[in-house]
């Protein structure tokens, strides 16, 4: 089934097998041209032995008389080949009663005078015949059997057979041979786009001489993924500048806030600083959040610096970390991990994942609820509690930035931690989704679904 699959969504495939079925079609296309044109040529080389004949023995009849015809009917019966095409012969009188010759009635499909008919032996073989009257009351068939020609159809059959097999063979060999070496060649643009790593973009230059269509397209999708690169290190060296230069003033600030802080006895004053301390920790907890949904983003569906990742430890180690936290605030935090599920992945985006998860569970699960974290292999991440849950309303928009919904109201937070859920599994070939429940809500992360 998946060859099957593959051959339905492989160009290089469908060329080969259209090449197949193109080669099969002109195959059988020429055999029924050379049939028909065969059968044509016989008939008619058929018709003029058929009029030779009647014309010698109708020259026979008028110099001898019915008699010497029939005398020559019976020396022609009796020398003729009967493996070739056999000469039958039928005189008869005014009452169809047989004079001379080896047919034995007059047949049911009766020739008329001066046309070729097909007509049926008294021995079950077919024959072309055609008829003259020589005298009144005295008539003359001739027909001839055409052997000859279904043996040279047979043969003429079984050749194109032969021939087009052998034809079907050498298009599949030599198609799919073609199809190979240019699926490689496709495979190896594609394997650029998918990790377009230095070595990648080097085969893809090596591989590429300018000889067809196809090395063009590789040298301009070598330009175009360098030129992206490029763009993509800029954007990130700028944006890297940007939250540097904003974090270390917001720090400074922060510094002097705290020294304001420490000389003001003022409890207002002292209340005042601590909520624009708390403000400006918010923001660098925003352009941090920020700055990491925009990495996740722009290395999606590239696997380098993928690593096999142990989730289960993982999992298992955040699980205690957090369940000891939980018991302190009257929640409880219920943990089913299955061990040793490995995946390709970075350990720290992994870890902030489910953090994040975990995080927005005990943040809206009242006192005295629940929260389960689940993994299974495959891998398949459960995150879920028995809190309000989410609005139904809002469900289609709570992976977007920036959103807060009625669940979230009077929260701390910008509404990012969801978005960078996703940006993460993401970047992980892995998909999350809000699960409908009764109760609660009820966060699962797999594997991408293909659409």
């Amino acid at each position: 089934m998946i060859h099957l699959v593959a051959i339905r969504h492989s160009i290089f495939a469908q060329i080969v097998l259209w090449a197949i079925f193109t080669a099969a079609e002109i195959t059988f296309g020429l055999w029924l041209l050379t049939d028909s044109t065969i059968q044509r040529t016989n008939q008619q080389a058929l018709e003029r032995a058929i009029d030779l004949d009647l014309a010698g023995m109708v020259d026979i009849f008028a110099s001898g008389g019915a008699e010497e015809l029939t005398k020559r009917i019976s020396d022609r019966l009796a020398v003729q080949p009967r493996n070739g095409n056999t000469a039958h012969y039928l005189l008869v009188d005014a009452h169809d009663e047989r004079i001379a010759g080896d047919i034995e009635g007059w047949p049911k499909q009766r020739p008329e005078n001066g046309s070729v008919r097909q007509i049926r032996l008294d021995s079950g073989s077919n024959a072309y015949a055609r008829t003259t009257e020589l005298s009144p009351g005295l008539r003359l068939m001739v027909a001839h059997e055409h052997h000859d020609l279904d043996v040279l159809l047979r043969q003429v059959a079984l050749a194109f057979l032969s021939g087009g097999i052998l034809a079907v063979l050498a298009v599949a060999l030599g198609g799919w041979m073609a199809a190979r070496r240019l699926a490689g060649r496709i495979e190896r643009i594609n394997a650029a786009f998918r990790q377009p790593d230095n070595s990648a973009l080097e085969d893809l230059f090596l591989d590429a001489e300018g000889r067809d269509e196809i090395d063009e397209l590789t040298i301009h999708s070598g330009n175009a993924l360098v030129r992206l690169k490029r763009l993509a290190g800029a954007h990130r060296e700028t944006t890297d500048h940007v939250a540097h230069e904003m974090r270390t003033p917001l720090m400074h600030l922060d510094n002097r806030l705290v020294k304001a802080l420490a000389a003001t006895p003022d409890p207002e004053t002292a209340a005042r600083i601590a909520d624009a301390r708390t403000e400006i920790r918010g923001i660098i907890r925003m352009l941090e959040s920020l700055l990491d949904i925009a990495a996740s983003e722009a290395r999606r569906g590239d696997r380098h610096g993928l690593a096999p990742v142990d989730l289960s430890l993982i999992a298992a180690r955040l699980g205690e970390l957090y369940a000891d936290s939980a018991e302190e605030s009257g929640r409880m935090l219920k943990l089913d991990i299955e061990p040793g599920v490995i995946v390709e992945g970075e350990e720290m985006a992994l870890t902030r994942l489910i953090t994040n998860l975990l995080d927005n569970a005990f943040k809206f699960v009242p006192e005295g609820g629940t929260v389960w974290l689940v993994l299974r292999k495959g891998p398949k991440l459960v995150v879920s509690d028995d809190g309000p849950g989410i609005p139904e309303e809002q469900r289609d928009t709570i992976f977007e930035k920036f959103s807060k919904g009625e669940r979230a109201a009077g929260s701390d937070g910008a509404g990012l931690g969801l978005a960078l859920c996703r940006a993460i599994a993401e970047r992980h070939h892995l998909e999350i989704t809000l699960v409908p429940t009764g109760k609660g809500a009820c966060f699962s992360v797999g594997p991408e679904t293909k659409r």
